[in-house]
């Protein structure tokens, strides 16, 4: 299964749209994850409308219009995901969505998350952290990132796609 995986779109708020290169990884994805912080409806219905599967969470700057759960746990192929937005300051941010993906579905699983508007794929104490950064260089971002991956018999590979 082919996965796009974005967060901290932030439009209109931080940024004028989602990058046509974004845009088009989303169509192509068999399921994009979206790790919250859409800034407005509007986003996330575009998200949506682009999406064969859609699967996201509500961020710390999402309006209440953005009806979606803080937590998502999803199974793709074997795999079970753990979206969340992250929440905090730089340090100590990998550990704190650790102890989410473990509250939500135990060890084992994989996390998604945001807010930091920064990349990260690390293990930490047996937890696989992923963070795509922000998907438009949304502030304080430096360039739009986004991750793809595949998962297949449960595993997942990923990669890291910037503005091209």
């Amino acid at each position: 299964m082919r996965l796009a995986i974005l967060s901290d779109t932030h439009v209109p708020g931080r940024a004028d749209g989602i990058p046509g290169w974004v845009e088009d990884r989303v169509r192509e994805a068999d399921l994009v994850i979206h790790a919250g912080d859409f800034d407005s409806p509007d986003t996330l219905d575009r998200l949506r409308d682009l999406s064969a599967r859609f699967v996201g969470v509500r961020g710390n700057i999402d309006p209440p219009a953005i009806d979606l759960p803080f937590v998502e746990v999803v199974e793709v192929d074997g795999l079970t995901f753990v979206v969340t937005h992250g929440t905090g300051t730089r340090t100590g941010y990998e550990s704190r969505v650790a102890d989410a993906v473990r509250d939500a579905a135990g060890d084992g699983a994989v996390g998604v998350a945001g807010h930091i508007h920064e990349v990260v794929d690390e293990t930490v104490d047996g937890v696989r952290v992923l963070n795509p950064g922000t998907a438009t260089a949304a502030n304080p971002g430096d360039d739009a990132t986004m991750m793809v991956g595949t998962v297949a018999d449960g595993s997942l590979s990923v990669e890291v796609v910037r503005d091209d």
